[in-house]
């Protein structure tokens, strides 16, 4: 008999039917929403945390701490619920009340940031906070996921993996947004090793600087940094790179709803406005897969609700048709990913990082 925790990974991959037409591409769509904690964030904190039990870092009766905008520290409380462990998440305000509402039924002790760092995000004043309660807190661990190689080896080893079985190796495309950079840097590794031929596609917010260029504020929750990741530790695997705009993200994820049938959060919507592109362009005969990373049923407060969206200046409404031509003018933000890298290794003495993650990987 499995336990909660067995049932983690493989996630189904669904074909779109209506927001496709015959001479667009086939577009797949991985649904990590199954996932018991309900996003793609289950995968590398399970990794994460059971590395940690085997190499002693975390020990019976510890306390989980983190850095988290919502999924990751959802995954973590769940996790901390069923092995018995304390967990203490940093948010901001950013971070919707349903996500805030899931990790304190299971139990984390949640602590809202309100101090803005210097790139006007809360990212690095959420980092520095978490670091120096690992430093206060005996008994505890830091998994780290902005820092720790461990977020993007468990993706290697094991989502990548999972979907070129599910294609049986026929792929022409996968499209991943980015964060902390763990899908990114395991699945653009794992491809470039095993199947070179696949265009690795990465999805960025509109103000975000993960991959430079201007920052402002955004809306996209779950996506974004105003720096490079290590987990994305080349960037010369990844073929190319696009920001998406709040609004398109958001008007995707209500066709998705209304046209497909699946509820989406922020960054599946703005994954898609890329593949909806892509599919135009490369026509019938060619195959893109698009990860879903978590459950729209958290967004209903803010992406699904009118009021929230008009407040903050937004369509509403918009049909297919509209959508589809306006996300053909959406232009690549680079072809030559090297020339955007905004790595601050810096930030790992500026913010007190954990330093053994920097030999973990294997």
């Amino acid at each position: 008999m499995k336990t909660l925790l067995d049932t983690v990974g493989q996630t189904p991959l669904i074909r779109l039917q209506n927001l496709v037409e015959d001479q667009d591409s086939e577009l797949l769509l991985k649904m990590e929403r199954t996932n018991p904690g309900g996003s793609i964030k289950d995968r590398p904190a399970l990794y994460i945390i059971e590395e940690a039990e085997r190499r002693g870092w975390l020990k019976p009766g510890g306390t989980i701490i983190e850095s988290s905008s919502g999924n990751f520290g959802i995954t973590l409380a769940m996790i901390g619920a069923a092995k018995g462990y304390r967990v203490i998440v940093l948010v901001d305000p950013k971070t919707t009340p349903v996500n805030l509402a899931m990790m304190k039924a299971f139990g984390a002790d949640v602590r809202v940031v309100t101090e803005k760092d210097d790139s006007g995000s809360y990212h690095k004043t959420r980092i520095a906070l978490a670091n120096r309660l690992h430093r206060e807190i005996p008994g505890s661990f830091r998994p780290d996921q902005c820092f720790n190689p461990l977020n993007s080896e468990a993706h290697y080893r094991q989502t990548a993996q999972e979907l070129m079985e599910q294609c049986q190796g026929k792929l022409d495309a996968v499209i991943l947004t980015v964060s902390t950079g763990g899908q990114l840097g395991g699945f653009s590794r794992y491809f470039k090793e095993h199947a070179p031929h696949i265009r690795v596609i990465a999805v960025d917010a509109v103000g975000s600087t993960i991959f430079g260029g201007k920052a402002h504020s955004y809306l996209l929750p779950g996506m974004g940094l105003s720096w490079t990741p290590p987990n994305i530790d080349d960037l010369s695997r990844i073929d190319e790179i696009y920001k998406v705009p709040d609004e398109d993200a958001f008007l995707m994820c209500r066709l998705l709803a209304r046209y497909e049938g699946v509820l989406g959060g922020g960054s599946t919507g703005a994954g898609l406005v890329v593949a909806w592109k892509l599919v135009q362009e490369w026509g019938s005969g060619k195959r893109i897969a698009c990860l879903a990373p978590d459950n729209g049923e958290r967004y209903l407060p803010t992406i699904y609700n009118d009021v929230w969206m008009k407040e903050r200046g937004l369509n509403v409404e918009i049909e297919p048709m509209g959508l589809r031509r306006r996300v053909r003018e959406l232009v690549p933000h680079s072809r030559y990913p090297v020339e955007t890298a905004n790595y601050q290794p810096e930030l790992v003495e500026i913010l007190d990082c954990p330093t053994r993650f920097h030999e973990v990987r294997r």
